[in-house]
């Protein structure tokens, strides 16, 4: 007996990341990473800055600190950016402040990283009383308010610069990290790769140097990337409300003074907005490397970042978590579904 066709409906799996290219073998897998646009635009911002970090005060135009006649003028020839209300440079100002801002940033997230990935990766390999001790530790550092806690640590040492609270910051920003490295240890600790090297007789410190850590680099690079945003962000507030000294150029002290001299009610809007796009593009680029990051890590974002074009060329919206899923008609085939979606479908 015939079966009723009309009454089949049939799908074509379209793979579009797969189908389409295939990856060089040659090609090693960790540069995959540099083809995603949204790690290659934060990184080319990132590195913008940092040249400006170390370059910043041989190539400003002018002493930062120099006061002149040309009081809160606006942009001009002369300064590109404005004067303040004595006659500063903000071009000068900003570009020797950003100095100040990464430095901060790196040196919190270098060490809340290094705390975090050995309390974490140590608890998770040992186990046992080890594990519950700094378990319980990194409980008692998670609870901590850290922005509080650097807040009182500033206003007890007036002398407190941005070293002071970028160790601040790391040495109460690392417990979140630790939880993460621990449950990652201790699901990769029992893996089979794991305990044939245990098995061969390798000691404990090369199980996890050359086989847990590895597999943890892709989540210790997101949590290096959180605290330095945190750290950033925590710097620019410190200085603006005023909590660290003023006389130390960064983003948030020229915010400072901006406020206190009524730069918005005066119309001086060059006064501020430089430094808030600064501080928005530099934000910008370490969410967008840790966006990188993720679709580095996840299989699923990886494949539908890496071929964004393409998906956008066949007007395909795959949903995160789900597989693209084409319908055709009944005794339509496989090339129906291979010349894509009609006009109906598609909308």
């Amino acid at each position: 007996m015939a079966q009723d066709t009309s009454l089949v409906e049939s799908e074509t799996v379209v793979e579009p990341a797969v189908e389409h290219r295939t990856r060089d073998p040659r090609r090693p897998k960790r540069f995959l990473f540099l083809r995603n646009g949204k790690a290659l635009t934060g990184i080319g911002i990132l590195l913008f800055f940092g040249v400006l970090a170390v370059v910043g005060p041989w190539i400003a135009p002018y002493d930062p600190n120099q006061v002149s006649v040309d009081l809160l003028q606006p942009p001009s020839w002369t300064h590109w950016l404005g004067t303040d209300h004595t006659g500063r440079d903000i071009l000068s100002q900003i570009v020797v402040g950003t100095r100040g801002v990464l430095v901060v940033g790196l040196i919190a997230g270098v060490s809340a990283t290094v705390l975090g990935v050995v309390v974490g990766v140590t608890a998770g390999f040992v186990g046992g009383a080890g594990d519950e001790t700094l378990s319980a530790l990194s409980n008692v550092f998670l609870v901590i308010p850290q922005l509080p806690l650097i807040i009182i640590i500033a206003g007890q040492l007036p002398t407190a610069g941005g070293v002071t609270v970028a160790l601040v910051i790391g040495a109460t920003g690392w417990a979140w990290g630790a939880r993460v490295m621990r449950a990652q240890t201790l699901s990769l600790r029992k893996r089979d790769f794991v305990e044939a090297a245990r098995a061969n007789g390798e000691r404990t410190w090369r199980l996890v140097l050359a086989e847990v850590l590895p597999n943890l680099t892709a989540i210790i690079a997101a949590g290096f990337v959180g605290t330095v945003t945190f750290a950033v962000m925590s710097q620019v507030t410190l200085a603006f409300i005023g909590i660290t000294p003023v006389s130390d150029w960064n983003w948030g002290t020229i915010l400072f003074w901006a406020q206190n001299n009524l730069a918005l009610q005066r119309g001086a809007w060059w006064w501020f907005v430089p430094a808030g796009l600064c501080i928005a593009l530099l934000g910008m680029a370490l969410t967008l490397v840790n966006f990188g990051i993720d679709e580095f890590v996840n299989p699923r974002l990886r494949s539908t970042g890496m071929n964004a074009r393409v998906l956008r060329r066949r007007r395909i919206r795959p949903r995160i978590g789900f597989t693209p899923v084409l319908r055709t008609p009944p005794g339509a085939g496989p090339r129906a579904a291979a010349a894509g979606p009609t006009r109906k479908e598609r909308s």
